[in-house]
């Protein structure tokens, strides 16, 4: 699952355009982005484009914020990619961007100048686009793949930046009464137990730290099972998956062993990620401690993919209902 292999392949497409001076605001400020540039932005952004919806447009959509255009979509908003991420992690009803910014391989100027944003919001790897981008509206960049990122931390920085402190407050004091909830029914405490995340599709992946799921996991009181002899833990960063052999996934044994397919496949429900499992490492459920236990719990990867509130909460939702059993 690719989802964190973040470089946008965007080629900007080449227009005749008279750049019109940027909108003031009635009050704003200054910032510094997370590559170091400063940039003037509103108090509070009101029309945001995203270059990275599940990144950047789920974590601002779930505190409220307002999109008015992103990345992967077309221009009657229809998501060009294989999941809709505001849908699987907020819900059907969520409000969606209305637009696109030009089709999957570039971003259509015009098109954009015509959503009116008054901020852009990028990650870090579209720097080469900044300058470009800014004849537009500001833009901000912001980390996603530096080995800085964790859990939901970046959604507290984007509601910082939007001017949204107060209903990320709210969000967060709603995931800490669920993750109580979910606590009160565990047959017993995960503290000083373990867990490990792995992805499979064609090959197996570990689960990075930038995710819902992790932010959930490891404050139900589990911590990350170190894989010793292996060594990949030392590539983790806050990419969401780094790649696991097979040999080392065969002597896996932690705690709480969570198993997910890539949400570009269609089917990630339980028997397409058996399945997977068994051209991967024909007799797994044989030799797996986990699966031997009872340990392993197999999950949709969409709804807890992102660095959202919500995506913790699709986990312990999850997880508690998996627990009961």
């Amino acid at each position: 699952m690719k989802i964190w292999k973040l470089v946008i392949p965007v080629l900007i497409a080449a227009q005749a355009l008279v750049i019109a001076p940027q909108a003031s605001w009635a009050g704003e400020k200054t910032v510094t982005d997370d590559t170091g540039r400063t940039v003037t932005v509103p108090d509070r952004a009101e029309r945001i484009v995203v270059l990275h919806e599940p990144l950047l447009g789920v974590p601002i959509l779930d505190i409220g914020g307002t999109v008015v255009g992103a990345y992967g979509r077309t221009d009657d908003g229809k998501v060009l990619t294989a999941v809709n991420f505001v849908t699987a992690v907020l819900g059907p009803d969520a409000p969606q961007p209305k637009s696109g910014i030009g089709a999957i391989g570039t971003i259509d100027l015009e098109r954009l100048r015509a959503l009116h944003p008054d901020l852009i919001i990028s990650t870090e790897h579209d720097r080469d686009k900044a300058d470009q981008l800014s004849a537009v509206a500001p833009v901000y960049l912001q980390a996603s793949s530096t080995g800085e990122v964790y859990g939901f931390s970046s959604q507290a920085d984007l509601a910082r930046l939007i001017g949204r402190e107060g209903a990320f407050e709210t969000r967060l004091a709603e995931y800490r009464a669920r993750l109580d909830e979910v606590r009160a029914v565990l047959p017993e405490s995960p503290q000083a137990k373990t867990y490990l995340a792995i992805m499979v599709s064609d090959q197996v992946s570990l689960v990075g730290n930038m995710s819902g799921l992790v932010q959930a996991v490891e404050d139900l009181g589990y911590t990350r099972a170190p894989l010793g002899e292996a060594g990949a833990a030392s590539g983790l960063g806050s990419t969401f998956a780094v790649p696991l052999s097979s040999e080392i996934l065969g002597r896996l044994d932690p705690d709480l062993l969570i198993v997910m397919k890539s949400y570009a496949e269609a089917d990630r429900d339980e028997t397409a990620i058996r399945q997977r499992l068994d051209r991967i490492m024909p007799g797994w459920e044989r030799f797996m401690k986990p699966a031997r236990e009872g340990r392993i719990l197999f999950l949709d990867s969409a709804p807890v993919a992102t660095p959202t509130v919500a995506s913790a909460e699709n986990f312990l939702d999850t997880f508690e209902a998996w627990a009961r059993h």
